[in-house]
């Protein structure tokens, strides 16, 4: 295995931009900022909780395919479009992580990409060394 695997992203922008959902060097994986894809489920308007179980399911789909799982996970970053969002997202995230307990960081963005998008999130996990190829 190369020192550096690249989680390839789908959409079209990742060729556009040059970016990756996720990249792992080492024993580290981190993920690109995800989001739901509002234009494709447009129920998820106006849900931040929806929008952020979305989001986490992108994120750690590409955590599995570097090697991670949701117990490597030692650090989130979300990121909402309003602070009265921050409470319904900070459930989801418990959903996900309450066992695991992963650091936390809220950010209040002006906005994200899409103007239907009302939360970001970004992972990061450190997998054990035994665990890499």
């Amino acid at each position: 295995m190369a020192l550096v695997e690249r989680v390839p992203e789908t959409g079209p922008w990742a060729q556009l931009y040059g970016y990756s959902r996720a990249v792992a060097v080492g024993p580290l994986v981190v993920t690109s900022a995800c989001t739901a894809d509002v234009e494709a489920r447009p129920h998820l308007s106006g849900d931040p909780a929806g929008q952020a179980r979305e989001a986490f399911r992108t994120a750690l789909d590409a955590m599995v395919h570097a090697g991670a799982g949701v117990s490597d996970v030692v650090r989130s970053r979300l990121y909402v479009t309003d602070p009265v969002h921050a409470d319904p997202v900070g459930r989801v995230h418990g959903e996900f992580f309450g066992v695991v307990r992963p650091t936390a960081t809220v950010v209040i963005v002006t906005g994200l990409f899409h103007p239907g998008q009302l939360v970001a999130v970004e992972l990061e996990a450190f997998r054990a060394w035994r665990d890499i190829d």
